[in-house]
């Protein structure tokens, strides 16, 4: 019997094709021994991965759960009002300690529903049940040292209203990770107005987590695969945009300017297969927008490495989590945000927009099955690689989006991480 394809081990060390960043070896996808270098090397190393938004844990001792990579995490606010996280994984016997999405931990306590062990938000395990016995029968070893006992505490820092957490002690801090380009787009969207959660919706992708970040990066596909985007001019290349790029390359920005579409030939001849002509809007008041940012950026993508997305579509403002599951699956946690400064009428636009995005959203229900397609595509031949050469071969910044120095500048830098 053939071994699954969407958990073969590598036999031998994963070398990248002599072309370098404009090849992709497609066994990246379904190597469980990738998966498991990824883990290690990649999310638990010097990266910044976001968790959540500070918003939605305002009091002492509120939480939220969520992920990095594999590993459990919660954040929680301290009492001095800062934000903690640590992983969620009890010392006893690994069981998580916080299992509900959100919720509140009275007196910022973390206490196990196992065996009732308690920690504080510094990791420092407080009690252990039973510890001493019972009338002097059974309980844990004399030379049993409960200080030694602790939860992993995470670096923590905030941007916006956004928290992002790292293990490691040596990765830069988080602006400096980002670099000036970057937190200058995340200020620019998110600076100077009161977060407000709208909607929070969820999906599993069939497809590795890598997949839909390149999709995120991917400046080539939106009028082409997204037949909305195409027919009613939200989003065409024939448009002002373009790429921006951090200094390394590790993050990725995509911007444009819809009222400056002036068509092209490949549109305004129809033969693009995306793009559907007699189609219309029963409700054209959906697309309508407002100009939100002096820039009159009308679409952006912002792709944080590894896995966090910041969006506006028109007036739709939100984020993205990938969070892996496996080789070849994986979560998208869509959260979208409106402001407390909002009028009615911003704000109604803003949740009419909503329809654009998630898993069933105008202009997003085909990014929850292109992956998958890719994923179904490359099994069994995990020896092929993608090209990716639209735009040229290098990375860097770009006066255009017909290009995918976006998906190669985000394999440069996991290359250096994984060293391959």
């Amino acid at each position: 019997m053939s071994a699954d394809p969407a958990t073969v081990t590598l036999r031998q060390p994963l070398r990248w094709p002599s072309e370098g960043l404009s090849r992709i070896p497609v066994r990246i996808y379904s190597d469980a021994q990738v998966y498991r270098d990824e883990q290690d090397l990649l999310f638990r190393g010097p990266t910044w991965n976001y968790l959540g938004l500070a918003h939605e844990i305002p009091g002492e001792g509120d939480f939220l759960t969520s992920r990095i990579g594999d590993t459990p995490v919660v954040m929680m606010r301290a009492a001095d009002g800062s934000v903690r996280a640590l992983v969620n994984r009890c010392a006893h016997k690994g069981s998580l300690i916080c299992y509900e999405p959100q919720g509140h931990s009275a007196h910022a306590r973390l206490v196990c529903p196992y065996h009732n062990w308690i920690y504080d938000l510094d990791g420092k395990c407080l009690s252990v049940a039973f510890e001493k016995g019972i009338q002097g029968r059974g309980g844990m070893p004399e030379d049993f040292d409960r200080s030694q006992v602790t939860l992993r505490v995470l670096r923590v820092e905030v941007l916006h209203g956004l928290v992002f957490a790292t293990f490691s002690d040596s990765v830069a801090p988080l602006r400096d990770y980002l670099g000036p380009e970057m937190l200058h787009h995340v200020e620019r969207t998110l600076g100077g107005r009161t977060l407000k959660v709208l909607a929070r919706y969820s999906h599993i992708m069939p497809n590795n987590w890598k997949l839909y970040i390149e999709n995120s990066r991917d400046t080539y596909h939106p009028s082409l695969l997204h037949s909305f985007f195409a027919t009613f001019k939200l989003n065409r290349l024939s448009a002002d945009g373009g790429v921006q790029h951090d200094a390394d390359s590790r993050h990725h920005l995509v911007f444009a300017k819809r009222h400056t579409d002036v068509g092209s030939a490949e549109y305004s001849s129809g033969t693009l297969r995306a793009m559907k002509t007699d189609y219309g809007l029963e409700d054209p008041s959906l697309i309508d927008q407002w100009i939100e940012f002096p820039d009159q950026i009308t679409n952006s993508i912002q792709s944080l490495f590894p896995g966090f997305v910041l969006q506006q579509i028109l007036n739709s403002i939100g984020t993205r989590q990938t969070h892996p599951i496996g080789v070849d699956k994986c979560e998208l946690i869509w959260t979208l945000l409106g402001f407390e400064e909002d009028t009615p009428e911003q704000a109604e636009i803003r949740l009419k927009q909503s329809n654009l995005v998630g898993p069933h959203g105008f202009v997003s229900m085909e990014d929850g099955a292109i992956g998958g397609f890719v994923q179904r595509g490359v099994a069994g031949d995990p020896d092929i690689h993608a090209l990716v050469e639209m735009g040229g071969r290098g990375v860097g910044t770009a006066d255009n989006r017909a290009t995918e120095t976006s998906v190669r500048g985000f394999y440069k830098f996991y290359r250096e991480l994984l060293h391959v």
